[in-house]
């Protein structure tokens, strides 16, 4: 055997006439080859740059880690205070479930249709789809924080404002993943209600509705879950929930109190997270004993 030769999947290859014969696919692309470490270099050199103008440093790291060592030790006990403390402790938690359970459903009823008029295969008009699209990303590109402060301008402080603003920054998000869903949907269920005399209305509801509703309720259960953090977030500035007295005991230096919020949320979001997950194996279908392994 030459060295012109090759063994395994290319044995009996003469590599050599090979390459003669192709030179295009053998020849190494010294350009493109430039063009990668040029654009590597570019972002390594970008990256040291937002560091150093950023002010990165090693010191204030380990500064800051010596200290939150010391905020740490400041948090043990847990300690709730008073009765009266815990008892609106966990009424200002139950407001926080209430935001995210009422900005989610209600983000979900918008998204539903959106979702539908966003997907290529359901709506074909491409300028109707691109100002559909573009109006979402908007939606979308604006955290769920801002929007509780433009709420806050617009019905005043309290849970109204944090359920408008959950509603309104999910419904971009779930307006995207629903149109994807649909898109991905198979099309030969379509196909052959179409064939049979259905009009489009028809090809939708019965074609392209039982694959991908299942898909719809496994997303609106995981931003449920998300939306219970999210709800924590922003009762900080003032959007009702248990983040405005979060907020205040870090304020006041209460640590004790901290991490007493801190594992009540965390207890919260570790049931919901359990239950939904349930709850989405059980609607797609899927063996969770099998998901395990």
């Amino acid at each position: 055997m030459t060295s012109a030769t090759r063994t395994g999947p290319f044995a009996g290859i003469d590599v050599a006439a090979l390459a003669a014969s192709r030179p295009d696919i053998f020849k190494p692309n010294y350009i493109k080859r430039s063009i990668v470490i040029g654009v590597g270099a570019i972002l390594f050199a970008l990256i040291c740059f937002g560091f150093w103008r950023l002010e990165f440093s090693f010191v204030k790291i380990i500064n800051g880690i010596s200290q939150l060592g010391t905020f740490t030790v400041l948090m043990f006990p847990p300690d709730y205070g008073t009765t009266a403390k815990l008892l609106a402790f966990l009424y200002s938690l139950g407001e926080t479930l209430a935001i995210a359970l009422l900005g989610t459903l209600g983000a979900a009823l918008f998204a539903f249709p959106l979702g539908f008029l966003a997907a290529r295969n359901v709506i074909s008009n491409r300028i109707f789809h691109f100002f559909t699209r573009r109006t979402l990303d908007t939606v979308r590109g604006v955290d769920t924080l801002i929007w509780a402060l433009i709420w806050i301008n617009v019905v005043g402080l309290g849970p109204f404002a944090g359920v408008l603003a959950v509603m309104t920054s999910d419904i971009g998000s779930l307006s995207k993943l629903f149109s994807e869903a649909v898109e991905t949907a198979d099309k030969k269920a379509v196909e052959g209600i179409v064939s049979t005399g259905g009009s489009h209305g028809h090809a939708v509801r019965f074609g392209i509705l039982p694959q991908v509703l299942p898909v719809l309720l496994g997303q609106i259960l995981y931003y449920f879950e998300s939306n219970t953090r999210s709800a924590t977030i922003i009762g900080v500035v003032g959007a009702g929930g248990i983040g405005a007295y979060l907020n205040e005991a870090i304020r006041t230096l209460e640590w004790q109190q901290v991490s007493f919020l801190i594992i009540l949320v965390l207890i919260t979001v570790a049931v919901i997270d359990f239950i939904s997950s349930r709850l989405r194996f059980a609607i797609i279908g899927t063996n969770t004993s099998a998901t395990r392994h």
